[in-house]
């Protein structure tokens, strides 16, 4: 369980992004944390890209500077008006991530960014069912999220970080071997693909093709 400390920081947008800034120094900054997930990738303002649990729109605000057709969908009506009132120009959806209102095919990328980590194994897949089933064909998925550190000096940050801000499923998603979740899903993982890691290996991004 976390402190009363996790309730707070979505409480409070101010405390949420002062959290996000210091967790992302070890990086390069929230700036570099949201470009990570689109860098290599091929967008223009007709790429049509949804935005997985955008939280309060940050991630969404860095979007639409690519494409004039980005969808935002999260399940916390607080953290859509949030983002609304931030990014206005994008589509926003209330919906699960796990039950996606839209048709098969529809979107050419998916990203969601720091968010994976907040769902248990069981919903991990279902997302990635989802996410499999509302990208068009050769469409990409990308996502940034925590890795387990592989520099051994980053442990006690990450730990103290999840300790007072994350659950249980936090620790499970570094125990989670992703890309073969990805590949169980249908997604093309070819032999020996790793995800890029960043901050000692505490934060990774993957990249997979439908």
């Amino acid at each position: 369980m976390a402190t009363f400390l996790r309730p707070l920081s979505y409480r409070y947008q101010w405390l949420y992004d002062t959290i996000s800034r210091v967790a992302t120094l070890t990086i390069g900054g929230i700036g570099r944390f949201h470009q990570l997930p689109l860098e290599g990738l091929t967008l223009t303002p007709q790429t049509k890209i949804l935005d997985l649990c955008c939280g309060s729109g940050q991630a969404t605000q860095l979007l639409v500077k690519y494409s004039q057709d980005v969808t935002a969908l999260d399940a916390s009506p607080l953290s859509l008006q949030r983002a609304e009132a931030a990014v206005p120009n994008a589509k926003y959806i209330e919906a699960f991530a796990e039950t996606m209102p839209f048709g098969d095919n529809e979107f050419d990328v998916v990203h969601t960014s720091a968010a994976m980590h907040e769902m248990t194994p069981m919903q991990l897949r279902e997302i990635f069912q989802e996410v499999y089933r509302v990208l068009k064909p050769g469409g990409i998925f990308t996502m940034i999220d925590l890795h387990a550190p592989t520099n051994p000096i980053f442990w006690p940050g990450v730990a103290l970080f999840l300790w007072l801000f994350e659950t249980e499923t936090a620790w499970q998603l570094l125990e989670t071997d992703l890309l073969q979740v990805l590949s169980e899903v249908g997604f093309s993982v070819s032999n020996g693909m790793k995800p890029r890691l960043y901050g000692g290996g505490s934060v990774q991004v993957i990249q997979v093709q439908k």
